[in-house]
Order: structure tokens, then C-alpha cells, then sequence
């Protein structure tokens, strides 16, 4: 649908419409949620066993895929590409392999949904882990584990999203996960 000026109003319903096309864009972008978008690589090691970097300013959500929140007018590939290199010195290649995305509603504090995606970002060599280079004011461990290896180490939440993912890449389907469960890990 378009307003008076020919811009097309996203998601207008016909209720919407009765109101006329006095609103314009930004006063129609301000009542629809708001979101942070994130994006991260899921490396495991040539025996298939996931690697994670473990979090200096999250200490309740230590282990983490590499990765991290989208900058303006990023695409989320190239917000994976851009934190993989920041955090490990590694630059990752396409093409994008979607593995899993995660959706939550405001919670834990942040005052606005997060959506996130979770791309498959490869099987890396000895020599290749070795190699990483932590960024130390957001991480300062890297660590590669059989998958078991990481239950006791994260919160229930976060490992089911990892087990998640795994499977994800072993099957080949992708997964959606509908919380992040901000609170409830």
C-alpha cells in the first residue's frame, strides 16, 4: 500500500487504512517493535566438536559462538564476517550457511526484542585455533569441547540452543528458536 507522497507503508491492514494516510513513515515506524539484530559463526574443530569463546563482561552467559550485534546498515552476513574478525583474527568465506535463527521479546533488561542468526562458519584445523587472536576486552578463552563437554559449563537455555545448532548443521535443516529465554537460563 502507498501514502499520498507514493511511499509504500509496510504491513498496513485494512483497519489501518481507515484512519487515512495522514501517518506518515516515521510516525508508523515508531508503534511496531523494535529489535536488536546480532549474528554468529558456528566453528567446530576437524573432529566436529564446537568451539566457543568465553565472554570478560558476561558472567552468567560465559560461553559464546563468536560473534556479535549488528552495526547501522549492516547486513547480518557481514555482521558475522566483521565480528569473527574482530573477535579471532579469522575471516570467514561464504557463502552464508543459515543454521539457526533466534527470536526473543524484551527481557534481562534489554528494553527491545533480539532477533539473531547463526551461521554454520566451518570446521577449523589445530593449526587454525592455535592461530586465534582474542580481542581480551570481550573474550579471554577460546575453548573446543565434544558437545557433552559444554552442558555443565552454560546455562540450560543456552547449551539447548547450541545442541540446537549442532544438529542444525549435522542435518543440514535449519532451526528456529522462538526465545531467548532472558532470565529463565
Amino acid at each position: 500500500m502507498t501514502d499520498t507522497t507514493g511511499r509504500t507503508r509496510p504491513s498496513m491492514r485494512p483497519a489501518d487504512t481507515a484512519a487515512g494516510f495522514s501517518t506518515t513513515l516515521e510516525q508508523y515506524a515508531e508503534t511496531v517493535p523494535k529489535a536488536t539484530l546480532w549474528a554468529c559463526l558456528y566453528f567446530t574443530d576437524e573432529s566436529d566438536r564446537p568451539l566457543q569463546v568465553r565472554s570478560v563482561y558476561s558472567p552468567g552467559y560465559p560461553w559464546q559462538l563468536v560473534g556479535g550485534t549488528t552495526d547501522a546498515g549492516e547486513d547480518l552476513w557481514r555482521t558475522a564476517v566483521r565480528e569473527c574478525e574482530e573477535e579471532t583474527g579469522i575471516t570467514p568465506f561464504g557463502p552464508p550457511r543459515l543454521l539457526a535463527t533466534v527470536f526473543s521479546p524484551p527481557g534481562g533488561g534489554w528494553p527491545c526484542s533480539t532477533l539473531g542468526t547463526m551461521f554454520d562458519g566451518g570446521r577449523l584445523t589445530a593449526a587454525q585455533i592455535r592461530g586465534i587472536t582474542l580481542d581480551p576486552e570481550e573474550h579471554d578463552e577460546v575453548r573446543v569441547l565434544p558437545l557433552a563437554g559444554w552442558k555443565e559449563l552454560m546455562p540450560p537455555g543456552d547449551f539447548a540452543r547450541l545442541a540446537t545448532v549442532e544438529k542444525a548443521r549435522r542435518t543440514g535443516v535449519a532451526a528456529y528458536i522462538d526465545s531467548w529465554e532472558w532470565g529463565n537460563s
